[in-house]
Order: structure tokens, then sequence, then C-alpha cells
């Protein structure tokens, strides 16, 4: 059994029309909304592989900046690199921090920031980032263009 279609109405000059069947358990109408349904997502679980393969790219990422940076911002671009990789590798992984990181290394040392930003937009931060939420990994591709 259909409910009754209720007449159009005009929302914002936009002409929105919306129709319930028998099976909805919830409705949504109206222009760019964005809904999170709680319970509804697949939980995305991490694997000791996935954890091996960002402390090779972290290792690979402090090797680089051994190798490339001058030795005045060396340590201070050593020290970034440990703080991007605990706010990783938290429980809740801290985008704050990975964005200050990027910021950091754009400022500083932009021929590095390249190095950086192809650790925050591996598929396998973004699996970490997702395993803390839906809404944290939106954030990830909002702040850093991720697929």
């Amino acid at each position: 059994m259909t409910k009754k279609r209720q007449k159009p109405e005009q929302v914002g000059g936009d002409h929105v029309e919306i129709t319930i069947g028998d099976h909805a358990s919830y409705v949504v109408a109206g222009k760019n909304i964005r809904q999170v349904v709680a319970g509804q997502q697949a939980q995305v679980q991490v694997s000791e592989a996935d954890l091996a393969e960002v402390c090779k790219l972290f290792a690979e990422l402090r090797q680089k900046v051994e190798a490339e940076a001058p030795p005045d911002k060396k340590s201070s671009a050593l020290e970034r690199v440990k703080e991007l990789e605990e706010a990783v590798t938290a429980k809740k992984p801290d985008l704050t921090t990975m964005e200050y990181v990027k910021k950091w290394f754009s400022k500083h040392l932009p021929q590095l920031a390249g190095a950086v930003v192809s650790v925050l937009v591996n598929p396998i931060v973004g699996k970490i980032v997702q395993a803390a939420g839906d809404i944290a990994a939106g954030e990830l591709k909002r702040r850093f263009g991720t697929e």
C-alpha cells in the first residue's frame, strides 16, 4: 500500500516530489543531503599485513628524509615523520596532525612534501582511517583528495 501522494511543493526554486512505498523504513528528501545511518556501516578490519605495510611506508619516508633533508632541518623533519606515523596508527587516526605535518613539509621542505602526501593518499592509510568510521574516511578525502 503506497502512502497518499502529497501535492508537489516548490522548495527554494527546486521541484521536490516524494513518494513513500510500503517497505520504507526511513525517508530522506531534499537537496544536498548527506545521511549517515548508524549501524549500517560495514566494519573495515585492519590486518597485521596492513600494519606491516604502513610501517614499511614510514621506514621509506624516514630514509628519504634522512637522505634529502638539509642538515639544519633534518631533525625537525624526522620529528614530523614520527608525529605523522603516530597520527596514522593511533586507535583513532588524528587527521588534524596529518594535515599539520603535510603543511609543515609544504612550507619548510617542499621538495619532500610529495613524499609525505604519497603516504597520506596511500590506500592502506585510507583503509586505516576508514576503520575509524565513514566520517573520518570522508574527512580524509576532503583534506587530502584521496579516493
